[in-house]
C-alpha cells in the first residue's frame, strides 16, 4: 500500500491509501479531490494538474514533452506542476504530498 497525502485548496490534509501501480488521478478522483480529469489520461487536457513540493518532484520520472506542453495550459501551473494522470505510483511514493491548484474545478461535480 501506498499512503498519497492531498492538501486541499483549504490546506485540509486527506489521507488516501492506494496500490503500487495505481494512477495518481484515479486515487484523487476515489478521494473526492475536485480533478476532473476530462480527457481520461490521454494527455489531451491539464483538468488534473498538481502541485507537488521541490523533494517529491524531484523524485519523480522527468515529465515528457507531451505533459509539458499540457502543463502550459493549465491555471496556477508552477516549477512543480505534474499531470496526475501521468504519474503510476509506487512504494517508493509512499508519504508523497500532493497539493490541489487552488483555481481546480471538477465540472463532473455539481
Amino acid at each position: 500500500m501506498v499512503s498519497i497525502v492531498f492538501i486541499t485548496r483549504d490546506n485540509e490534509r486527506i489521507i488516501a491509501e492506494a496500490n503500487a501501480g495505481e494512477v495518481l488521478l484515479q486515487v484523487a478522483q476515489n478521494a473526492g479531490m475536485p480533478l476532473e480529469g476530462t480527457c481520461e489520461g490521454q494527455m489531451a487536457c491539464s483538468t488534473c494538474h498538481v502541485i507537488l513540493d521541490q523533494a517529491w518532484f524531484a523524485r519523480l520520472p522527468e515529465a515528457r514533452e507531451e505533459e509539458e506542453d499540457m502543463l502550459d495550459l493549465a491555471a496556477g501551473v508552477t516549477g512543480t506542476s505534474r499531470l496526475s494522470c501521468q504519474i503510476e505510483l509506487t512504494t517508493e511514493m509512499d508519504g508523497m504530498e500532493v497539493r490541489i491548484p487552488g483555481i481546480s474545478h471538477d465540472m463532473q461535480v455539481r
